[in-house]
């Protein structure tokens, strides 16, 4: 859906983006992640045409970015980190305009313009100003206007900012929602816990190069992962019977509770449970500590030996 290869982008004596290559596919959610100042937003805007690169070549689903930006422009939504409101028009209006300037059929803008509304949760402030609107509120105005003509893909940066806890949290609805009916996101965040409620993908941006591309499904496959197992009567022989197996690696005993290390997903944690099971050990309680989004961002900062900042 996404094809980024060989990017380099210039400021005057500096060089942000350096030889910068990936592949968005399409229906994914993908977290761009990254230090400040690792080059995310610059990226963002040379994706949707805002900013050209000195070299290299962006695809949107198969069209070329600096050919044809407006056909590129068609395909996409994009919510920027600061952006502007007509502070004098309702958001009804704000939305309206939009649909007109993205040219939504006039037909259908009063209904889509009501769809979208309560898609952000901001049916019931359609006939206020967006001047006295809270910065939460401006947020999800701006994530509806990226949204008005019903773009394939999406791409949001920093878009919880300046949102409440219950507003994030519709937020994460709203972009599994979006991702159910097929879009593909890009969403740049500092908030690694929020991205993992619904990111696919992780990409890390360091110094202006891709650190790592992470699918997080495979991560979580390869990873090693903590497995808490609560065992009646813990003895000598339920431990041997632990030992035996190869994906588990004995970490800790307290009380009855046995923590070990585990190599797989959720199938291998299946296999395991079926199997300690029939062989008579009396578990009560089994529990995997699920990989997350940070855990996976640590390992690729440790990996490439950079600082762990955000």
């Amino acid at each position: 859906m996404i094809n980024v290869a060989g990017l380099n982008f210039d400021y005057p004596g500096k060089r942000v983006l350096h030889d910068v290559t990936f592949r968005i596919a399409e229906g994914s959610v993908t977290a761009l992640v990254g230090p400040n100042g690792a080059g995310k937003t610059t990226l963002l805007r040379c994706i949707v045409g805002l900013d050209r690169p000195h070299s290299g070549s962006i695809h949107i689903g198969g069209v070329d970015v600096e050919e044809d930006p407006r056909a590129v422009h068609r395909q996409i939504g994009y919510l920027s980190d600061f952006f502007g409101l007509y502070n004098d028009l309702t958001v009804r209006q704000c939305l309206t305009y939009m649909a007109w300037s993205q040219k939504v059929p006039q037909g259908s803008v009063a209904a889509r313009v009501e769809t979208v509304a309560k898609e952000v949760l901001i049916d019931n402030m359609l006939d206020r100003k967006a001047a006295v609107l809270s910065r939460g509120y401006r947020q999800r105005l701006g994530i509806g206007l990226a949204l008005i003509h019903d773009p394939k893909i999406l791409i949001l940066d920093e878009p919880a900012s300046g949102m409440d806890p219950e507003a994030r949290i519709q937020l994460s609805r709203l972009v599994r929602r979006l991702r159910a009916q097929g879009k593909t996101l890009i969403v740049s965040s500092h908030i690694l816990n929020e991205l993992e409620d619904y990111c696919t993908d992780m990409l890390v941006i360091r110094d202006g190069r891709v650190a790592k591309h992470v699918v997080l499904h495979e991560f979580e496959t390869e990873a090693k992962r903590t497995l808490r197992l609560s065992i009646s009567g813990l003895s000598d022989k339920h431990l041997g019977m632990l030992q035996q197996r190869p994906e588990l690696v004995l970490e800790n005993i307290e009380g009855e509770t046995v923590t070990c290390g585990l190599r797989g997903g959720k199938e291998v944690q299946h296999r395991l449970l079926v199997d300690l099971l029939r062989s008579g050990l009396p578990i009560y309680d089994y529990h995997a500590v699920a990989h997350s989004l940070q855990e996976a961002y640590m390992h690729v900062a440790e990996s490439t030996g950079g600082n762990t900042g955000t």
